[in-house]
C-alpha cells in the first residue's frame, strides 16, 4: 500500500451471507449489512460458497466472506 496507508492498521472479520437468489447476492448481502455497523471497509475476499438444500432442492445460497476495516483514524 502507498501514500497515506502505509502505516495502517486493518481487522478482518469472517461473515456469512445468505439469499435465496445467488452467491453474488450472498456476498452482497453480508459486505452491505457489514457496511452498516463497520466503518471504512477496504477489501471483501470470498472464501467459501456453499448451499442449503431441503428435500432435494436448493434453498439458500452462503456466501462466506472475510472483510477488512480500517482500524484507527
Amino acid at each position: 500500500m502507498a501514500g497515506k496507508d502505509k502505516d495502517s492498521v486493518y481487522k478482518v472479520v469472517e461473515l456469512v451471507g445468505t439469499s435465496t437468489k445467488s452467491w453474488e447476492d450472498a456476498a452482497k448481502n453480508a459486505v452491505e449489512t457489514a457496511g452498516q455497523t463497520l466503518r471504512d471497509l477496504r477489501v471483501g475476499e470470498i472464501v467459501k460458497l456453499d448451499m442449503t438444500v431441503d428435500n432435494g432442492k436448493v434453498t439458500a445460497y452462503r456466501a462466506r466472506v472475510d472483510v477488512s476495516f480500517k482500524i484507527g483514524s
